[in-house]
């Protein structure tokens, strides 16, 4: 078993530990055993990570993050990053995003309806999420997509650091820089400088950043190494 199956058989048995929020009709209906985490897709040598809050319904049906309709809309517009044109087919436009960039979230489950994940429960999984960015994960550029899947950084940086930087008003045009560390199975330390580049959840319910976010996200794209 690879270190990387390792991690995600650890991610369950963590799951399975003690009871949390889990949205169980949608894994019945998926067929998906509920502890069994969707914990990303993509590159693991992709220098760039789109970082998102948690699974929805139509994540789990596809067993792979940022899939449904805010998911699409980060999709086209990396695809339009890369090629310069809108995506000729679903399939073109997933097998793009799949071989170009990493896609996980802040915890690897669906909650119940859409709320989202109390910290308890982020942290629980956090060492887990650690693991991937630091241990498997060859990049260092993370679009945070949402003010939880920013904020899931702030034990990476100075005291307030992370909050202050989302309070200014230039937050979606700005980068900032943390240390993220992570154990390995032989009990050793590593770290890993993380450079967060926040733009707001392109959810529909988002009416102040909703229309202006594939402007923003090309503008975000720019700024990064794809």
């Amino acid at each position: 078993m690879s270190d990387l199956e390792t991690l995600i058989v650890q991610v369950q048995q963590e799951a399975k530990r003690s009871e949390f929020p889990l949205d169980l009709p949608v894994y019945e209906s998926a067929g998906i055993e509920p502890t069994e985490p969707i914990l990303y897709a993509g590159n693991l040598t992709s220098p760039l990570c789109f970082f998102g809050r948690d699974l929805g319904k139509d994540e789990v049906y596809a067993r792979q993050p940022l899939i449904g309709a805010s998911g699409t809309m980060v999709r086209q517009g990396f695809y339009y990053a890369v090629h310069k044109t809108k995506a000729p087919s679903r399939e073109d436009l997933d097998n793009t995003t799949i071989e170009r960039v990493l896609l996980t979230n802040t915890v690897p489950y669906k909650p119940p309806g859409n709320k989202a994940y109390l910290a308890k429960v982020k942290n629980r999984f956090r060492p887990f999420l650690e693991q991937l960015f630091v241990l498997h994960w060859q990049g260092n550029q993370v679009i945070t997509l949402g003010t939880e899947a920013f904020k899931w950084f702030a034990p990476y940086g100075g005291k307030g650091e992370v909050d202050d930087f989302y309070r200014s008003s230039d937050r979606f045009d700005n980068q900032l820089t943390v240390n993220l560390s992570a154990t390995d199975s032989q009990g050793m330390s590593h770290s890993k400088a993380i450079t967060l580049l926040p733009l707001p959840h392109p959810s529909p319910l988002n009416q102040k950043y909703y229309t202006a976010f594939p402007k923003m996200l090309q503008s975000r794209l720019s700024q990064v190494e794809f």
